[in-house]
């Protein structure tokens, strides 16, 4: 959690000279027991302020049946009052009653996944409780399940000699640090988790691990009842004394300059760098838990995010599936106007066919990106192979035999011979649609002496696999003369425009945005050509008589063009 990252320096050094020096009692032994193994449906979501009751109900609708293996979910502690995100990570107690359910609900949520095939991650947190606000002075209150605290004392749990006190005043807010070098609060932590493990969690994320000494986790972790699956949030910094491999004999290792360079090779730098990500000094891609963004940095400008120009969030997510760096981790989260924004409905996760509702964007269910995961799924532990760039925005790589991918991030359509070790056959491109029952509800490719011919559409991509065959749909080739035909009133001087993540539609910028006609008022109409199975996002604007711009509300408006010679998409303003 990032958002205290002026807090680094503070804490890093408050840890390191005392705990990594740390020894245990010589009549107690404490030996981390191995980690758990990787499911073979490796690909974690993170759920994002998603409810219990939204989250058991997802797993059983759609994540278990699109072959997701985890869900990652919220830190479930009693926290303080109020709707921001951020008072998740601010605990009180370890009473199971949070915003998002109380301990039943919890229960039931971990068992439903389980019934769905899908286990279980929970964000915890470890190494710090409240704290003080900066800004107003409060240091004490009650818990969203009606526990007492106050700064540096937490009846029952923790009092003022189990903290750090640097007494130093950065940031938003003040947090208590937790002395995870002692015994009574590794024991202490070791009991909420083994509570969590009772329940049937299956994993735990830490967060800001980084700011707990290596040695400490592995105490603590080595009290645990059973292993679960470890991933460790580490946000490394150049020149930091504390390095993200000392925390690899714990678990996996959150790598944040996988995501960083993600984020500029899509934007700027090209993505034919990003063919080799081992020996780069990073964590091994066997070890290093990954993401194209998570809830810090979709929020903060560390990352891509669905915000983000060109189709790009969607074409990184689909590189990051196909490549086997890495154990990936998919957001799905909500749209938002103020990074301290909490999620809508009060947290109840809604999703509708292939994306969200209502305030909530359901990533995780894109068709690209839900069909990248199982073409994960499929290819396993497979190496890359058939590496080709012809430039450096456009890559195209195989698994082995079990699949391949071709991802365009330049601004006009690649068509190629693509050179493949898949055996012959027809195959269902997973990014424009699925496979069912042998038929492909997207597009068609077929696969011939080692090779097919494709065009992939600019600033997006396809993807084939061994585990979805099927014949029919229509080739990657040629446009569709799509119209859009938004309703709105205007008043006198004003005309609505469109804009959009393609260069097409202007690339985002109102200067290069297209002038919609009023001939059918209040129905503004404009008809585009934009190349086949492309994905992309647009919204519309008005301007005003003065020069005034004004956008729709989010969260973008999202379609892939169809494969048949002409489309319509009718909205109306928002």
């Amino acid at each position: 959690m990032n958002l205290f990252a002026s807090l680094t320096s503070l804490v890093t050094v408050s840890l390191t000279s005392s705990s990594l020096t740390q020894t245990i009692s010589d009549n107690v032994t404490y030996a981390l027991v191995p980690r758990a193994a990787h499911s073979s449906k490796s690909v974690i979501i993170q759920m994002f302020e998603w409810s219990w009751d939204s989250i058991a109900l997802e797993c059983t609708n759609f994540i278990g049946p699109a072959g997701y293996g985890f869900v990652q979910v919220s830190p479930p502690t009693e926290h303080i009052q109020g709707f921001q995100w951020w008072t998740d990570y601010q605990p009180v107690s370890y009473t199971l009653t949070s915003k998002r359910g109380n301990r039943s609900q919890f229960q039931n949520m971990v068992a439903t996944c389980h019934t769905a095939g899908v286990k279980v991650i929970v964000d915890t947190i470890l190494n710090h409780m409240a704290g003080i606000d900066s800004e107003t002075g409060v240091d004490s209150g009650n818990g969203i399940a009606g526990s007492p605290y106050t700064h540096y004392g937490y009846p029952g749990i923790y009092q003022t000699q189990h903290f750090h006190h640097c007494g130093l005043t950065p940031g938003d807010r003040i947090l208590d640090f937790t002395t995870t070098d002692t015994e009574y609060v590794q024991r202490r932590l070791a009991q909420y988790v083994n509570d969590l493990i009772s329940l049937g969690v299956d994993g735990l994320r830490l967060d800001a691990a980084k700011h707990i000494a290596a040695n400490d986790i592995a105490n603590i972790l080595g009290r645990l009842s059973t292993a679960p699956y470890i991933t460790q949030e580490f946000i490394w910094g150049a020149g930091e004394e504390v390095q993200p491999f000392e925390y690899v004999e714990n678990g996996d290792v959150q790598e944040f300059r996988y995501t960083t360079a993600l984020m500029d090779a899509f934007l700027s730098g090209g993505i034919s760098s990003l063919k080799t990500l081992e020996g780069r000094g990073w964590i091994a891609g066997s070890q290093a838990n990954i993401f194209v963004a998570d809830h810090d940095t979709e929020r903060n400008g560390a990352s891509l995010n669905y915000k983000s120009p060109s189709n790009t969030y969607i074409t990184a997510h689909v590189f990051s599936l196909a490549h086997p760096y890495g154990t990936p981790t998919v957001l799905s989260s909500y749209s938002f106007s103020s990074i301290h924004e909490g999620p809508p409905s009060r947290g109840t996760g809604t999703c509708s066919g292939t994306g969200g509702r209502g305030g909530w964007l359901c990533q995780h269910r894109y068709t690209a990106i839900s069909g990248m995961v199982g073409f994960r799924n499929n290819v396993g532990s497979t190496p890359l192979t058939d590496w080709v760039s012809p430039q450096p925005q456009q890559i195209a790589f195989g698994r082995g035999s079990a699949g391949f991918v071709a991802i365009n991030n330049a601004d006009s359509a690649w068509t190629t011979t693509f050179l493949t070790s898949l055996p012959d056959g027809s195959y269902c491109d997973v990014i424009s649609g699925t496979s069912s029952s042998g038929t492909c509800t997207g597009t068609g490719l077929t696969v011939s002496g080692g090779s097919f011919v494709a065009t992939v559409p600019a600033r997006s991509a396809i993807a084939i696999h061994t585990g979805a065959m099927g014949s029919g749909g229509a080739p990657i080739t040629g446009t569709v003369a799509v119209t859009f035909a938004e309703t709105a009133i205007t008043v006198y001087g004003e005309n609505i425009f469109l804009v959009g993540s393609v260069s097409q539609l202007g690339s985002w910028e109102p200067a290069s945005s297209i002038a919609l006609s009023a001939a059918s008022y209040p129905i503004w109409t404009a008809t585009v050509s934009l190349p086949v199975g492309a994905t992309f996002e647009y919204k519309f604007i008005r301007k005003g008589a003065d020069g005034t711009i004004t956008w729709e509300s989010d969260p973008n408006r999202k379609v892939t063009v169809a494969t048949s010679s002409t489309q319509t998409l009718s909205s109306s303003w928002k």
